[in-house]
This record gives structure tokens, C-alpha cells and sequence, in this order.
């Protein structure tokens, strides 16, 4: 299959033609502010087959669907409660995906098997005018292939799945860089599934209490049934092993340091990038002061240790405030919570 490589600023009909695509039943790659998506009509049991088929993604794993405008959730969704209304009302478009009972419109396919479906109406205008051209909503886990680092430009789309989709529109760099936050609502207490782009303290400010799933803090068995994307299996993971060390920026640059050689690759902050002159490969992802360019680079970075002969990567991470916790969840996620804690109280 051959490509397509769509590019809105230079071509007028690049829209047109991704919404023919999608249409045809064809799956695409659109740029959101979060990361990139691999988009197909989530009405379509057949285009959205393809869309595990290009990823190689387990099909129990359940896909949002995204819309163009706030109202269509009523399309979606079998019902819709208050609270979440409060939440589209605070922080859509945006980067948040709201998990609700779904319509029968909705194919057991899109949906991972699951009575429920997973809403959002992304803020990138590119992803809406696409979404609106084509006329259907769209499902669209991220645009990589399963297990590999998110994407979050056209050309790491192109890196993971030229000749396999249709095409991707170029939409420059994302903004966000880490999925959607996910936030159930079918039970008696909303609950944060996926931290993302809006923070569980953004959260809690509109809903009140916010149950935390443990996904976010240790490993999910590949059988258990999971409400969300990135919930288990393996993710955001380049070829060698990552190993997380936990703790203080400083005390975890000098733990690094003293457990590194020439083989090893080391994922750090900016600021400590010059203590592991020894090491193999020295891939940074913003200051340890701005944890918003963390989130937009950490992908990337991940990525780009598949260029490099390191053998081992181990890896600091920001603290679990605001964003932070997003971070920090896709760094653990790569290196299947194989953690070093140096914290007080647990070294």
C-alpha cells in the first residue's frame, strides 16, 4: 500500500481527501494535540478492524471515539449524566476522553467487547475539520505500532506504519505530546483510568472525588477485562529494557551515573544531561523545572533509543503532580514497571 503523505497548509483538498478516505473505509493517521491518531469510522466494524490489523493492537482493547462537536456525545453515549456534562463543559476540546454506556450504534469492535465507549472531542482544529468532513465519528488509538512509543509527529507515523494506512496528514508537532486523560462515569464514583493532558486535580476540581484505577501504578495482567486504552500489555516501550530509578532529580542523576556504562542509555532531564558522559546513548526530555516539555518530548526521546546500540536504558521520571503523573505513568508503562525506589522509606 502506498502512503499517502497529506500536508492542509500547501494542498487544499488534503482535508477532503482524508475524509474520502475514511469514508471509503479506509484508515488514516490525523494529528490531535495529544498524540497523533489512527483514525477509521467508528461506526464501520470493518475499518476499524483494520485499524488492530495495522497496529497489530489485541482486539480486546477498546478505541475512542472522537467527535467534531460537543453535542454529537448524545449520539454516542446511552446516556449522559450531569457530570459529564460539567467535564465537556470545562475541558472540551481538550485532551479528555470520558467514558460512558454506549449506544448500540457503537460496534462491539470500537468498543473492546465492553457495554461502554470512550468520548472526546479533540482540541486540534485539523482533527476536527476531518472529523467533520467525513461526516462519521472517528476511532483512533494512537498512531504507532502496538507496544512501540506513541507518536507525536507525521514523520514518526511514517516510521511505524508507511505501506500499511492509507495516509497521514501532516499537522505539525502535538502540543499536548501524552494521550487523553480517561475518566470513567459508570460507577457510583468517577474514576481516573489514564492520566493525560488534564490533571487529577483539574479533574477533582469540577467532579469532587476521583477515584485513581491502580493501572496507573503497577502492571495489569493480560486476561483481566480493562476499561480504557494503555490499561495492560506492553506499551511505550523501545527495544532495550528500561529500567525507572524513582526519587529526587539529583539522587537519582547520582544513582545513574554509578550503575551506567557504555552500553547504557539513560533517559534524564535537560539539567543532568552532562553526568553520564560515559554512557552509551544521552537522550533528554525537557528540564525538571517544566514538566508540560517533558510531556511534549518524552516520546519522542523514547523513540529515538531505537537509533542508538544501547543495551539497558534506565530512566528518571518528574513527580506525580498536575501532568507530572501523566509522565511518569508512560515512562513506567515502558519499562513494565521494572522501578529502582530510592524515595525515603523505600530503599
Amino acid at each position: 500500500m502506498n502512503t499517502l503523505y497529506l500536508q492542509p497548509e500547501t494542498d487544499d483538498t488534503a482535508i477532503a481527501r482524508a475524509a474520502e478516505l475514511l469514508r471509503a473505509g479506509e484508515i488514516v493517521g490525523i494529528p490531535t494535540e495529544t498524540v497523533y491518531g489512527l483514525a477509521a469510522n467508528a461506526l464501520n466494524p470493518d475499518a476499524v478492524c483494520k485499524i488492530f490489523t495495522a497496529k497489530g493492537r489485541p482486539q480486546d482493547n477498546p478505541l475512542i471515539v472522537h467527535i467534531a462537536d460537543a453535542a454529537q456525545i448524545a449520539d454516542i453515549a446511552a446516556e449522559v449524566p450531569e457530570s459529564a456534562r460539567k467535564l465537556a463543559q470545562a475541558f472540551w476540546p481538550g485532551p479528555l476522553t470520558i467514558i460512558l454506556p454506549k449506544q448500540e450504534i457503537i460496534p462491539s469492535v470500537t468498543s473492546g467487547g465492553l457495554s461502554t465507549v470512550g468520548i472526546r472531542l479533540p482540541a486540534h482544529p485539523l482533527a476536527r475539520a476531518i472529523i467533520r468532513a467525513a461526516g462519521v465519528p472517528l476511532a483512533a488509538p494512537s498512531a504507532n505500532l502496538s507496544g512501540r512509543p506513541s507518536t507525536t509527529t507525521a514523520q514518526h507515523v511514517l516510521e511505524d506504519l508507511s505501506g500499511r494506512i492509507a495516509a497521514v496528514v501532516e499537522g505539525g508537532a502535538c502540543s499536548v505530546g501524552v494521550e487523553s486523560t480517561v475518566v470513567s462515569l459508570c460507577g457510583a464514583v468517577p474514576r481516573l483510568l489514564r492520566p493525560g493532558g488534564i490533571s487529577l486535580e483539574q479533574l477533582r476540581s469540577v467532579l469532587g472525588e476521583v477515584e485513581v484505577d491502580r493501572a496507573l501504578y503497577e502492571k495489569i495482567d493480560d486476561t483481566e477485562t480493562v476499561s480504557a486504552p494503555g490499561m495492560k500489555y506492553r506499551h511505550y516501550a523501545p527495544e532495550a529494557p528500561v529500567t525507572v530509578i524513582l526519587g529526587a532529580p539529583e539522587q537519582t542523576a547520582d544513582y545513574i551515573a554509578a550503575h551506567s556504562g557504555s552500553t547504557t542509555g539513560v533517559l534524564c532531564f535537560d539539567d543532568y544531561a552532562s553526568r553520564f558522559s560515559h554512557c552509551g546513548a544521552v537522550l533528554t526530555f525537557g528540564s525538571s523545572q517544566d514538566v508540560p516539555e517533558q510531556a511534549r518530548e518524552v516520546f519522542d526521546a523514547l523513540r529515538r533509543f531505537d537509533k542508538t546500540a544501547c543495551t539497558e536504558i534506565l530512566a528518571q521520571c518528574p513527580p506525580t503532580d498536575g501532568i507530572g503523573l501523566a509522565v511518569s505513568n508512560r515512562i513506567l508503562k515502558s519499562s513494565g514497571f521494572h522501578i529502582i525506589d530510592l524515595r525515603e522509606g523505600n530503599t
